[in-house]
């Protein structure tokens, strides 16, 4: 590898690295930021709003990856991805700048909603562009390894973003970093965009660019060449389908879906969860560059869809086991004394308000919003139509109360007692409060981690190299982007989201891993089928 390269891909890496630093600070303390920004609401609510807030970002992905997509193919791959990293560095110090919801009211998650969309445009853009200037100067035959080094900078870019916060909480205390110190982290972005800036200004356009620029063939309509003719259409679906939606649910739950899962669900205190995820990070990111570099040897699309279908296979038991071992209170408490809320369904709302202007005041409401604030797990038994909804915890059996016709004096104090009878029953049952850290099993939480993570390299580490085999070098940026981010931004992106609504509505704990499942093994069979492999094509014919 010469200087040169080495270079290339420093600061291609490091600035990437930065900007999902940028990114993800917003997911990691997500449920901070709904205790700031989203109040007002129930608890419930606001954390799922927070998530959609987190979502948002990922779902204009894609409309960056056709704007930035389209400018890096007409105008350069270097200067569209100085302008991104511009938008995200600014919009994310400007999120540790925004007041809460306390001080100026409904403008505050407004305002944080538009400056994450400003983040996805960015990111829509970002990606593309590094790994194809990095594929662009990478010799044939070491694509695989040299584009693993971007591939790395998601995770790297999460880790980062995790240690950060973690030495911020643990340096001010819970409290002060609840209050105003979660802002840090966020400012911290005025310094790396300055880093980022400089560095990257020192690099120079891609050879393939340069080629295909002085050779008169730049493609004057990347959108309408690439989305409009069905040849080069046909690959774009056929790479999002069968491959980057399923890399996309991999990665997202490997690392922030299990992350609210240790957190929300299992009650690991969040300062631990945030070290148990950047230990599992640390010790799985150099298999990024093991499959990319394998991939230059065996091929991208056996790895890929390996790792999709490993991962669909293995999601219940290992998440099964991380109950075990992060809290076998609860594993116990469960075995012990299930919890059954006993209604009619009819009487069974969705618990989900995002004005949180609407009351769930019925009898099945109640028994659930109690359930999901202390994340305990339960099933569901039809009751006779209109009857008052009640719960069962192991042999106890607590009646709950129709709110709807009580004053907000007499509904809050009916809901104190339900909930005081509620929480004597679950403590009765050995349900705890939170996990236990001197009961937790850590070097197995950390393994199983680290193998959730090493799903994530397998899939991931080869995909920049195989997205940018796909396409043309006229159209390349844009072609290879938009399926990148609808795959990431749309499938991946809304995981956490969806997954905890589907948890929310059934009490089922592992319910919302059929999300990722189902989409894993549609890669894997799309993949398998019908995609091509890639590892031998040359990149540098424009057309």
């Amino acid at each position: 590898m010469s200087r040169e390269e080495r270079k290339v891909i420093f600061a291609s890496s490091l600035g990437t690295v930065f900007e999902w630093y940028d990114f993800y600070l917003y997911g990691s303390l997500a449920a901070i930021i709904a205790k700031q920004f989203f109040a007002g609401v129930n608890d419930t609510t606001a954390y799922i709003f927070a998530l959609m807030a987190f979502a948002a970002g990922f779902a204009v992905r894609p409309f960056g990856a056709l704007v930035f997509g389209r400018l890096g193919d007409m105008i350069g791959r270097k200067y569209t991805f100085l302008i991104t990293i511009l938008i995200m560095g600014l919009s994310t110090a400007i999120v540790g700048l925004l007041p809460a919801y306390g001080t100026i009211g409904i403008a505050a998650p407004t305002i944080l909603i538009g400056l994450r969309l400003l983040q996805g445009l960015a990111l829509g853009g970002e990606y593309g562009g590094a790994a194809t200037y990095v594929a662009e100067h990478a010799p044939h035959g070491k694509r695989g390894l040299y584009t693993s080094f971007i591939q790395t900078t998601a995770t790297l870019g999460l880790f980062l973003s995790l240690l950060v916060i973690w030495l911020c909480r643990n340096y001010l205390g819970k409290e002060v970093f609840e209050a105003w110190g979660w802002r840090i982290p966020f400012l911290l972005s005025i310094l790396l965009l300055a880093v980022s800036i400089y560095i990257r200004m020192q690099l120079s356009e891609s050879p393939a660019f340069q080629k295909m620029k002085a050779e008169g063939k730049q493609s004057r309509a990347p959108l309408t060449e690439s989305f409009l003719r069905w040849p080069n259409l046909k690959v774009v679906l056929l790479s999002l389908f069968g491959g980057t939606a399923g890399q996309a649910v991999v990665w997202y739950t490997g690392q922030f879906y299990a992350l609210f899962f240790l957190t929300k669900t299992l009650g690991v205190e969040p300062d631990r969860a945030d070290l148990l995820i950047a230990v599992s990070l640390a010790i799985a990111t150099p298999f990024f560059v093991l499959f990319g570099a394998l991939s230059d040897r065996i091929g991208r699309k056996k790895i890929i869809m390996t790792g999709c279908l490993i991962a669909a296979c293995s999601y219940f038991p290992i998440f099964k086991a991380l109950t075990h071992h992060a809290n076998p209170a609860l594993e116990a408490a469960v075995a012990k004394a299930p919890v059954v809320v006993v209604a009619d369904p009819e009487q069974c709302a969705f618990q989900f308000d995002p004005v949180g202007k609407k009351a769930f005041k019925q009898s099945c409401d109640i028994i659930k919003s109690a359930l999901a604030k202390k994340g305990i797990p339960y099933t569901n038994e039809a009751a006779p139509a209109g009857s008052v909804a009640s719960v069962k915890v192991g042999a106890t059996r607590i009646a709950s109360f129709e709110g709807t016709a009580l004053d907000k004096d007499g509904f809050k104090l009916q809901a104190e007692a339900f909930n005081q009878s509620l929480g004597a029953a679950l403590s009765s049952g050995g349900y705890p409060a939170k996990a236990d850290l001197q009961a937790m099993n850590t070097p197995m939480v950390i393994l199983l981690l680290t193998l959730l993570v090493i799903f994530v390299t397998m899939v991931y580490g080869p995909i920049a190299a195989w997205l940018v085999e796909l396409f043309p070098t006229r159209i390349r940026y844009t072609s290879m982007s938009l399926p990148y981010h609808i795959g990431n931004g749309w499938f991946g992106g809304f995981l956490p989201t969806v997954a905890f609504a589907m948890v929310a509505a059934t009490g089922d704990i592992y319910y919302g891993l059929w999300y990722p499942i189902l989409f894993a093994l549609m890669t894997f069979v799309i993949g398998c089928l019908f995609t091509p492999e890639t590892k031998d094509r040359d990149i540098y014919a424009a057309d």
